[in-house]
């Protein structure tokens, strides 16, 4: 069976798509961008700063799911600039700490709303 997950504490989809979708206790999250739902409007700073909002908004719909990072299996993040893939890895670090995810991390040429970290998740229960 499909459920459809939504959270008013993450910022709602820009587009026609969901926060995120369960199936068969498989959690699908769509790439998370640094918004932050109570002013909607992309976190200020830089890769650091975004990247921690879009883990952020991973955790509010991991929780409004019933799920934790623990649970966590796969992401996906995506950098609109490589350079910032360190910053970017300082904050995922404190998000992982042991039986980390398996992982991707890739430049495109660009990221909704000009934003420079756009982060997608897949939890497993």
């Amino acid at each position: 069976m499909k459920r459809i997950i939504n959270t008013g504490k993450a910022p709602a989809a820009i587009g026609p798509y969901s926060q995120a979708v369960e199936v068969n206790g498989t959690l699908y999250i769509s790439g998370q961008i640094p918004v932050d739902a109570t002013t909607g409007k992309v976190v200020e700073g830089g890769a650091k700063e975004q990247a921690e909002q879009c883990l952020k908004n991973v955790g509010y719909i991991l929780e409004a799911a019933g799920y934790t990072f623990g649970d966590v299996v796969k992401s996906t993040c995506l950098l609109s600039d490589i350079a910032d893939f360190a910053a970017m890895n300082e904050v995922y670090a404190r998000y992982y700490t042991k039986d980390y995810p398996a992982r991707a991390a890739f430049a495109v040429k660009a990221l909704p709303l000009g934003v420079l970290v756009e982060i997608e998740t897949i939890a497993v229960k």
